[in-house]
């Protein structure tokens, strides 16, 4: 009988490590693909900073967004693509753009939430580069099989005072 009750906690933590291990597993893959995404709309404005389409291609159109630039929160993908067209006149470029301490919290894998410091580098049209600092938060949740980002809050991060 202490044989088959020994057997049977055995197994049932087996189980349990298998069942944590796979959620393990399956969380560390939504957090790769989420910090892609971000990582690829990145690129995407590095690269042609008027391709609208290819920065906004997975947020949601209900898509919501604070950040330091505007004091109220900006509704919807729509107003968040003209505001994007317009910077992208701008003469300025990115350079480089570094995703710093992130981390990845997943809700019933379902939902992602990625917080991390930007760290990114700014050109001019005189040539003069200019460090980009912020912590940053971006919701993603999982719509029709697609991961999409439905809300982000982007802060300043101010150097340290001396």
């Amino acid at each position: 009988m202490k044989k088959m009750m020994l057997v049977l906690v055995a197994s049932a933590c087996c189980s349990a490590f298998t069942v944590n291990a796979s959620a393990q597993q399956a969380d560390k893959a939504i957090a790769d693909a989420v910090i892609a995404m971000t990582k690829a709309q990145w690129a995407a404005g590095m690269k042609d900073p008027t391709n609208v389409a290819e920065q906004s291609k997975d947020m949601s159109d209900d898509y919501t967004e604070f950040n330091g630039q505007y004091a109220t929160r900006l509704e919807g993908k729509a107003m968040n693509e003209r505001l994007t067209e317009a910077s992208g006149k701008d003469s300025s470029k990115g350079l480089a753009a570094e995703m710093a301490n992130p981390k990845v919290q997943v809700y019933n894998g379902d939902v992602a939430i990625l917080t991390y410091n930007y760290v990114g580098l700014t050109i001019d049209k005189d040539g003069k580069t200019t460090p980009d600092r912020a912590k940053s938060t971006r919701v993603f949740v999982k719509k029709d099989n697609k991961w999409m980002l439905v809300h982000a809050n982007f802060a300043p991060d101010p150097l340290p005072k001396q």
